[in-house]
């Protein structure tokens, strides 16, 4: 049993750990890390930032690598933000199949997803590599 447990420990944690691509559009311009940040963080409209749900193992990843803030920070961060009207969260999708569709269709957009999903339809701009 003990073994069972460590065991699924490990695939979750590895799981959990993958690397992270940014995509975008493949029109889209180069963009930054830092500009990736202010994006996600509703402080730069130049690009249109989609989300996967809240409890997303990989949501939580990024936040915690790309934006330095836990999901509990960031959903704090976004209530704030809404409830004074100064901001409006990213756009929200079920799924990572879900995420490349509406990137890919969407010229204004950036996301990101595992980097082994990675298709044709979009453009890395960035890896976050674990």
């Amino acid at each position: 049993m003990k073994k069972f447990l460590l065991a699924s420990l490990a695939l979750a944690s590895s799981v959990c750990a993958a690397d992270i691509a940014i995509i975008a559009h493949p029109a889209t311009a180069e963009v930054s890390m830092e500009e990736v940040s202010r994006i996600y963080m509703g402080r730069a409209g130049s690009l249109m930032p989609v989300n996967l749900p809240e409890n997303n193992p990989l949501r939580d990843q990024f936040e915690q690598e790309a934006l330095g803030r836990s999901p509990a920070q960031m959903k704090a961060y976004w209530s704030r933000l809404v409830f004074t009207g100064k901001g409006r969260p990213p756009v929200e999708v079920d799924s990572v199949a879900a995420k490349i569709e509406f990137v890919a269709a969407n010229p204004n957009s950036l996301g990101y997803i595992p980097a082994s999903e990675v298709t044709d339809q979009v453009r890395v701009i960035a890896t976050l590599a674990n």
